[in-house]
């Protein structure tokens, strides 16, 4: 699960609007969970306000056979039966930093070289999320905020991090109580993390599994929505 060039690949992005279309409008880019690949988030396009342009990015990455889609980074150091989780759980602490740097790193190369967006969002899920949140400690004047679905913040610390946690930008992390693939831990220290270094606001939505309800995307839109009025300001 190492290929040898591990960026991004501009040919597969997924956008809502063409190039000419793009112009001094606020930018929210997608990224993926593990298995998965450009299509499966630009399906929430519609549901999304229509003000944005919206992005869908692919993972650089190939899963070891047979799990089909792309990945941000590796999973295999973790032992799934220890948390109860299906494919797609969260890399072990230990061996994530590294794994989720990097995929956050290589989005960004591609993100220069894409766009320029006067404002950029994120909205990642699961592993994806993970990356918007790491994307976000790397270049913390970058990004306008963050949506973070069944993800986590990676463990660790970052050079920049304290620049964040004194800009605070906008960060709505959703999960569910029935999500079995972030590990206990990883929901822990996220939840001890978040609200120290960015303005924190979401919700647990009951019954919810790793997977995203109509319920979290109304609190979504409504998220960015807010986002919105204040980038109009």
């Amino acid at each position: 699960m190492t290929p040898s060039d591990a960026s991004l690949d501009p040919d597969v992005v997924r956008w809502s609007a063409p190039p000419a279309e793009r112009a001094g409008r606020p930018l929210l880019v997608l990224l993926h969970g593990y298995g998965s690949d450009e299509n499966d988030l630009f399906g929430l396009v519609p549901y999304l306000p229509d003000d944005f342009v919206t992005a869908s990015v692919r993972a650089p990455l190939t899963p070891p056979w047979p799990m089909m889609g792309n990945a941000w980074y590796a999973i295999d150091a973790m032992n799934l039966d220890d948390v109860g989780a299906r494919p797609g759980a969260a890399a072990a602490p230990d061996e994530g930093m590294g794994g989720v740097t990097a995929a956050a790193s290589a989005f960004i190369e591609w993100l220069d070289a894409a766009t320029d967006a006067p404002h950029v969002g994120l909205l990642g899920f699961s592993q994806g999320g993970a990356v918007s949140l790491q994307a976000l400690r790397l270049q913390p004047e970058r990004f306008a905020f963050a949506v973070n679905l069944s993800g986590y913040v990676s463990p660790g610390e970052l050079p920049r991090d304290a620049e964040l946690a004194a800009r605070k930008p906008p960060v709505f992390w959703g999960r569910g109580t029935r999500d079995d693939v972030i590990p206990p831990s990883l929901v822990e220290h996220s939840a001890e993390w978040l609200p120290a270094h960015v303005d924190l606001s979401g919700r647990v939505y009951p019954g919810l599994t790793h997977s995203v309800s109509e319920e979290e995307l109304a609190d979504v839109r409504t998220f960015l929505t807010h986002r919105l009025d204040e980038l109009a300001d």
